[in-house]
């Protein structure tokens, strides 16, 4: 660095700072496996039970779309 000009000089320390920061803001690799949040667990049937009615037409074609068929 002692034989670089000045503004090299300057982007160099400037460098050196993101790295500082970014280094600071996300904790090493081994680390963040470690934090890593689990995978949410599969939802399937967890609704079983809760619909208590549905009605006999439930599948019948709307009348606001008979227009169209």
């Amino acid at each position: 660095m002692e034989t670089l000009p000045e503004s090299m000089v300057n982007e160099v320390e400037d460098f050196i700072d993101f790295l500082k920061t970014k280094h600071a803001k996300y904790p090493p690799e081994s680390d963040r496996k470690s934090n890593l949040a689990e995978e949410p667990k599969n939802l399937y049937g967890a609704a079983r039970g809760t619909i208590i009615y549905i009605a006999d037409d439930f599948n019948e074609p709307l009348d606001d779309l008979k227009d169209y068929m």
